[in-house]
């Protein structure tokens, strides 16, 4: 059987705009601009499409988990309708305080996905947009790359200030899948 790779895929802030106070309804979900382009992009790669996604609302009782499970359908449904696809979702619906072994940065959930689909996470990405998605994918060992939209500009803040090794650092989703797409 051969070992399948996987591109993880942050949802607020690259698939699509990250609000404030967390993305609660579909009427609220906006693709950031080029990710779907990025996605039909990368449904011809050689690559698992996974989306690895803190959902705090859940926690927090901001929606249901039934709420977000209805956001993500009708996204993988949009995504589909503009030639991509996205083969699994992986949420924790934990808040910070819930001190959960799933939430980001935690590798817990790459984990789980690399068991579910036979994954080699060392030839695998992980595009996101804030430290803590930097962290899951050095924890589960995968390459990291960080985007400007969505949180990108200060998570790139936040790590110099903390001194933490900077991940590759691309302008918006179209461009880190141009970068992987040249390195394979």
């Amino acid at each position: 059987m051969k070992i399948a790779r996987a591109i993880f895929l942050d949802r607020d802030g690259v698939i699509n705009v990250n609000l404030v106070d967390n993305v609660r309804t579909w009427e609220q979900f906006v693709f950031e601009t080029g990710a779907l382009d990025a996605l039909a992009r990368l449904a011809a790669a050689d690559f698992r499409l996974l989306v690895i996604t803190n959902q705090a609302g859940i926690g927090l009782g901001q929606m249901t988990h039934a709420t977000v499970e209805e956001i993500h359908a009708r996204m993988i449904q949009e995504i589909g309708r503009a030639g991509g696809r996205i083969d699994g979702v992986y949420i924790c619906p934990h808040t910070r305080q819930d001190q959960c072994s799933c939430r980001k940065p935690s590798p817990e959930l790459l984990l789980r996905a690399r068991d579910d689909f036979s994954l080699d996470l060392a030839r695998s990405y992980f595009i996101g947009d804030w430290v803590a998605d930097v962290g899951a994918a050095r924890n589960a060992g995968v390459t990291p790359l960080l985007v400007r939209t969505g949180r990108g500009e200060d998570a790139v803040v936040e790590m110099r200030a903390r001194g933490i090794e900077m991940a590759e650092v691309l302008q918006n989703f179209g461009a880190a899948v141009d970068w992987i797409l040249e390195r394979e």
